[in-house]
Protein backbone atom coordinates (compact mmCIF):
# COMPACT_ATOMS: atom_id res chain seq x y z
CA UNK A 1 0.00 0.00 0.00
CA UNK A 2 1.01 3.52 -0.89
CA UNK A 3 0.81 6.42 1.90
CA UNK A 4 -0.78 8.59 0.71
CA UNK A 5 0.71 13.17 0.72
CA UNK A 6 -0.07 14.99 3.80
CA UNK A 7 -2.04 17.43 1.13
CA UNK A 8 -3.97 14.68 0.41
CA UNK A 9 -4.85 13.57 3.46
CA UNK A 10 -5.66 16.95 5.26
CA UNK A 11 -8.75 17.45 2.88
CA UNK A 12 -9.81 13.74 3.19
CA UNK A 13 -9.81 15.26 6.89
CA UNK A 14 -11.66 18.31 6.25
CA UNK A 15 -14.85 16.22 5.07
CA UNK A 16 -14.78 13.88 8.04
CA UNK A 17 -17.22 14.70 11.42
CA UNK A 18 -15.82 15.55 14.66
CA UNK A 19 -16.42 11.52 15.89
CA UNK A 20 -14.72 10.38 13.14
CA UNK A 21 -11.63 12.32 13.22
CA UNK A 22 -11.63 11.26 17.55
CA UNK A 23 -11.82 7.39 16.19
CA UNK A 24 -8.80 8.02 13.91
CA UNK A 25 -7.26 9.38 16.58
CA UNK A 26 -7.60 6.72 19.27
CA UNK A 27 -6.51 4.29 16.57
CA UNK A 28 -3.55 5.96 15.50
CA UNK A 29 -2.40 6.09 19.03
CA UNK A 30 -2.81 2.53 19.17
CA UNK A 31 -0.20 1.59 16.93
CA UNK A 32 2.91 3.33 17.95
CA UNK A 33 4.27 4.66 20.63
CA UNK A 34 5.78 7.77 19.22
CA UNK A 35 2.14 8.77 18.00
CA UNK A 36 0.42 8.48 21.54
CA UNK A 37 3.47 10.11 23.09
CA UNK A 38 2.88 13.06 20.26
CA UNK A 39 -0.76 13.41 21.25
CA UNK A 40 -0.06 13.61 24.81
CA UNK A 41 2.51 16.02 23.95
CA UNK A 42 -0.12 17.87 21.89
CA UNK A 43 -3.04 17.53 24.06
CA UNK A 44 -1.90 17.39 27.84
CA UNK A 45 1.79 19.72 28.01
CA UNK A 46 1.91 21.75 25.04
CA UNK A 47 0.49 24.29 26.70
CA UNK A 48 3.10 24.87 29.04
CA UNK A 49 6.42 24.32 27.41
CA UNK A 50 8.26 24.76 30.50
CA UNK A 51 7.05 21.88 32.46
CA UNK A 52 7.29 19.89 29.29
CA UNK A 53 11.27 20.94 29.32
CA UNK A 54 11.30 20.26 33.59
CA UNK A 55 9.86 16.60 32.55
CA UNK A 56 12.09 15.81 30.14
CA UNK A 57 15.15 17.48 32.26
CA UNK A 58 14.22 14.92 35.30
CA UNK A 59 13.78 11.84 32.34
CA UNK A 60 17.55 13.28 31.01
CA UNK A 61 18.92 13.43 34.78
CA UNK A 62 17.32 9.34 35.38
CA UNK A 63 19.09 7.99 32.28
CA UNK A 64 22.25 9.65 33.22
CA UNK A 65 21.99 8.07 36.51
CA UNK A 66 21.32 4.55 34.92
CA UNK A 67 24.25 4.45 32.70
CA UNK A 68 26.39 1.48 33.07
CA UNK A 69 30.35 2.86 33.68
CA UNK A 70 31.55 -0.50 33.33
CA UNK A 71 33.31 1.19 29.92
CA UNK A 72 33.35 3.44 27.46
CA UNK A 73 31.36 0.98 25.41
CA UNK A 74 28.02 1.00 27.52
CA UNK A 75 28.83 4.85 27.93
CA UNK A 76 28.64 5.43 24.29
CA UNK A 77 25.33 3.30 24.29
CA UNK A 78 23.53 5.26 26.48
CA UNK A 79 24.60 8.74 25.87
CA UNK A 80 23.67 8.26 22.01
CA UNK A 81 20.18 6.62 23.29
CA UNK A 82 19.76 10.13 25.85
CA UNK A 83 20.77 11.73 23.05
CA UNK A 84 18.05 10.37 20.47
CA UNK A 85 15.48 10.36 23.45
CA UNK A 86 15.82 14.72 23.47
CA UNK A 87 15.94 14.37 19.52
CA UNK A 88 12.35 12.87 19.38
CA UNK A 89 10.96 14.75 22.60
CA UNK A 90 12.34 18.19 20.56
CA UNK A 91 10.68 16.79 17.55
CA UNK A 92 7.20 16.85 19.63
CA UNK A 93 7.33 20.43 20.84
CA UNK A 94 8.72 21.87 17.00
CA UNK A 95 10.21 25.15 18.85
CA UNK A 96 13.80 25.02 18.48
CA UNK A 97 14.51 27.00 21.60
CA UNK A 98 13.13 23.94 23.70
CA UNK A 99 15.90 22.06 21.53
CA UNK A 100 18.10 24.41 22.49
CA UNK A 101 17.92 24.40 25.81
CA UNK A 102 17.84 20.18 26.03
CA UNK A 103 20.87 20.10 24.17
CA UNK A 104 22.55 22.50 26.34
CA UNK A 105 21.34 20.66 29.79
CA UNK A 106 22.81 17.50 28.12
CA UNK A 107 25.84 19.16 27.66
CA UNK A 108 26.09 20.44 31.08
CA UNK A 109 25.26 16.58 31.93
CA UNK A 110 27.46 15.04 29.79
CA UNK A 111 30.43 17.61 30.89
CA UNK A 112 29.55 16.51 34.40
CA UNK A 113 29.79 12.92 34.02
CA UNK A 114 32.36 10.89 35.57
CA UNK A 115 34.66 9.06 34.34
CA UNK A 116 35.43 12.36 32.44
CA UNK A 117 34.49 12.19 28.61
CA UNK A 118 37.91 13.98 27.97
CA UNK A 119 39.28 10.58 28.23
CA UNK A 120 37.07 9.24 25.13
CA UNK A 121 37.72 10.72 21.65
CA UNK A 122 33.60 9.31 20.76
CA UNK A 123 32.31 10.72 23.50
CA UNK A 124 34.21 14.40 22.96
CA UNK A 125 33.25 14.33 19.58
CA UNK A 126 29.74 13.53 20.27
CA UNK A 127 29.87 16.61 22.98
CA UNK A 128 31.33 18.93 20.69
CA UNK A 129 28.39 17.69 17.73
CA UNK A 130 26.26 19.29 20.03
CA UNK A 131 28.03 22.55 21.07
CA UNK A 132 27.55 22.98 17.34
CA UNK A 133 24.36 21.84 16.73
CA UNK A 134 23.60 24.21 19.68
CA UNK A 135 25.23 27.20 17.89
CA UNK A 136 23.32 26.97 14.81
CA UNK A 137 20.16 26.59 16.40
CA UNK A 138 20.78 29.63 18.41
CA UNK A 139 22.07 31.69 15.35
CA UNK A 140 18.44 31.74 14.22
CA UNK A 141 17.09 32.93 17.60
CA UNK A 142 15.89 36.50 18.48
CA UNK A 143 18.87 39.00 19.89
CA UNK A 144 17.65 38.85 23.20
CA UNK A 145 17.75 35.63 23.09
CA UNK A 146 20.77 34.79 21.45
CA UNK A 147 22.11 36.50 23.96
CA UNK A 148 20.60 34.49 27.21
CA UNK A 149 21.42 31.21 25.42
CA UNK A 150 25.18 32.45 24.45
CA UNK A 151 25.80 33.39 27.84
CA UNK A 152 25.01 29.67 28.70
CA UNK A 153 26.96 28.53 25.81
CA UNK A 154 30.08 29.82 27.40
CA UNK A 155 29.72 27.74 30.78
CA UNK A 156 30.47 25.22 28.69
CA UNK A 157 33.84 24.78 28.11
CA UNK A 158 35.85 22.42 25.51
CA UNK A 159 36.10 18.78 27.30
Amino acid sequence: MKAESVVTIKKELQHRSHDELMQLCLRLARFKKENKELLTYLLFEGHNEEDYINSIKAEIDEQFDNINTASYFYIKKSVRKILRIIKKYARYSLKKETEAELLIYFCEKLQAFSPSIKHNVTLTNIYNRQITTIKKLVSSFHEDLQYDFNMKLNTLDKP
